[in-house]
């Protein structure tokens, strides 16, 4: 039997399911509890939080509650628990940990870390030549006009592991990487050293996989089909080995699925190039292999890892225009001319639409013609403006469009707000910081441990060398048409403003088609409402896979974007309905999978 240690994921977004801490703990043995509460969003919900509750606020509340039900369970399993939940203030939520911790009863260590924390140095940090360029649009903060509210560097896992040395059961976090809280945990069980990059790229890959929850347990899955119940859909367990292969599982008698395609799915989540960016190790997803070892039971082996970039990423917050938006139903026939009709006189209410900063217009034709019920007649004209001036927002806007009611289109009726209030926008800014800037402070028991990047150590750089891959020939022959998702995966979702999809072919011969097939150009002719964006190609053939990233389709990120998928997660099931030719031979295989 290998030597593993069991790290389980309780919580892939703050709102998922708060009982899932209790079952991880009670379902079956596991070694280290983790949740991911945090995204790029979630840090400008915390922010409006401490404006809102106070500064000693601006963490996730939920996993208290978490805390509380499960502490006497983890002391009595000996469950560490390592979690993000820390958000923009660990050290409150650690003291509320405590206090859990005294009225149970329950003498557990509590270490928390910061130093992730950059907006009291910013303007230091500036004149010292950091530029905090934004990695979509390259403009330089201090040359913009944007105001930042949160400033966080993505740390790493390093801190983690010093906490776990010190004797720490809980350990909370702020920004951290979201596979942070498994490297963390392996490194200390390991004993990794810094340079261990092949171990530290296998723990990254299954801190990927695991950090979204039920994600890779048959939630979001194309194949849902293939999912035997969608009740009590399990959440993942990683059984990291010392060398860094692991394998996914969950606990038995819970519903979902762990299978090859769950677990490729949702490495192709959410990334860009195959060459995944983490301050403690790049790892090359390229590389890996992943076979059904059982049941439920998937093993990944073999990734490669390289020296962490000189930089860490950091996510900035910053405030930008008032934004508000309204929604119209147009129903019937003429659908064009009552939408002009419409905008016409509703702008002519507001006054003019020279008097706003941006202007964007949606006509949702998802009306029928010949319509079957009242339902299927509408289409959806969405409507968002963006200004300077807060007094052309919130009861005014709403105003001037209800007064429309009565004196415009036939079959005049509104569904309201459609993403924005009249308030301020939270404008997502993605930059780089050299890493010689940064140091993690660990506090346990009064005492507090600084711990420096892997980038401060001044250690050899090692970088692996892509091995070239041979890919058969496309089969041939007739064709026929069938929907490109009878034959492939695929898994979307949002990076910044960009977005990626990730799509999967279930057979070599498939894979040499998609391969040959499914070019940049493409891509863009089968979903043309991405096609005005720069489109970037990634191929991963040991996954039969491929990844392509969409720059800037989602503006300045989920907060602010003017598009109904806000993160890009319907994307790839857009892509799944397109119909396309295919090699007979692979509708065949379609026909006996089914």
């Amino acid at each position: 039997m290998k030597d593993v240690i069991r790290i389980g994921n309780c919580s892939g977004f703050y709102g998922d399911r708060l009982d899932a801490a209790r079952e991880m703990v009670e379902g079956g043995p596991i070694d280290v509890l983790t949740g991911d509460y945090l995204a790029e969003l979630t840090m400008s919900i915390l922010y409006n939080q401490k404006q809102s509750r106070g500064e000693d606020t601006g963490y996730v509340g939920t996993f208290l509650k978490q805390v509380k039900d499960i502490a006497k369970l983890c002391a009595d399993k000996n469950i560490k628990i390592v979690s993000n939940a820390g958000g923009l203030n660990p050290k409150s939520m650690a003291a509320e940990i405590e206090n859990i911790l005294s009225e149970l009863g329950l003498e557990l260590k509590v270490a928390y870390i910061d130093g992730d924390n950059l907006l009291e140095d910013l303007n230091a940090l500036q004149a010292d030549g950091e530029a905090f360029t934004n990695l979509d649009t390259q403009e330089v903060l201090a040359n913009s006009d944007q105001n930042a509210l949160t400033a966080n560097a993505y740390l790493g896992g390093w801190g983690i592991k010093e906490a776990l040395d010190q004797g720490a059961d809980i350990v909370i976090c702020p920004r951290v990487t979201d596979a942070a809280v498994v490297i963390g945990p392996a490194a200390w069980k390991f004993n990794w050293q810094r340079d261990d990059y092949d171990a530290l790229a296998g723990a990254l890959a299954a801190g990927h996989i695991i950090e979204c929850g039920a994600q890779c347990c048959g939630g979001n899955y194309a194949f849902f089909e293939e999912v035997p119940s969608f009740r009590n859909v399990g959440y993942p367990i990683a059984e990291i080995e010392a060398d860094g292969n692991f394998t996914i599982t969950k606990h038995p008698g819970t519903g979902g699925l762990i299978s090859e395609g769950t677990v490729k799915a949702q490495l192709l989540y959410e990334i860009s190039t195959p060459a995944y960016y983490n301050p403690d190790v790049i790892a090359h997803f390229d590389t890996m292999a992943i076979e059904q070892v059982g049941d439920d039971r998937v093993y990944v082996s073999g990734c490669r890892g390289s020296s962490p970039p000189p930089t860490h990423k950091v996510c900035f917050n910053t405030q930008g225009p008032y934004k508000q938006s309204m929604e119209v139903l147009l129903t019937g026939l003429d659908i064009e001319k009552k939408a002009e009709l419409y905008l016409d006189a509703v702008f002519h209410n507001l006054g003019g639409r020279e008097q706003f900063d941006d202007i964007d217009i949606q006509l949702i034709r998802s009306d029928h013609e010949d319509p079957a019920s009242n339902e299927v007649a509408h289409a959806a004209l969405r409507v968002t403006i963006t200004g300077q001036d807060p007094n052309k927002f919130g009861r005014i806007f709403a105003a001037k469009t209800t007064e429309l009611g009565l004196a415009c289109i036939p079959g005049n009726t509104g569904r309201g707000a459609a993403g924005f209030n009249g308030g301020p926008a939270i404008i997502h800014w993605p930059a780089l910081i050299s890493s010689q800037r940064l140091t993690e402070r660990v506090h346990l028991g009064g005492k507090t441990t600084e711990v420096l990047p892997t980038q401060r150590l001044d250690l050899d750089e090692i970088y692996y060398q892509e091995v070239p891959v041979n890919i058969a020939p496309a089969p041939q022959g007739p064709t026929v048409r069938v929907p490109f998702g009878r034959l492939f995966g695929t898994r979307s979702g949002d990076k910044g403003g960009n977005a990626n999809c990730g799509v999967w072919a279930l057979t070599d011969e498939a894979y040499s088609f998609l391969h040959e097939y499914l070019t940049v150009e493409e891509f863009k002719r089968l979903v043309p409402d991405f096609g005005q964006y720069e489109v970037e190609r990634y191929d991963m053939p040991n996954l039969r896979a491929m990844n392509f990233y969409i720059k800037g389709v989602l503006g300045t990120g989920a907060a602010s974007n003017h598009r109904i998928d806000k993160q890009a997660k319907t994307l790839g099931e857009y892509l799944r309905a397109k119909y396309i030719e295919v090699p007979e031979i692979l509708a065949k295989d379609i026909a006996q999978a089914s």
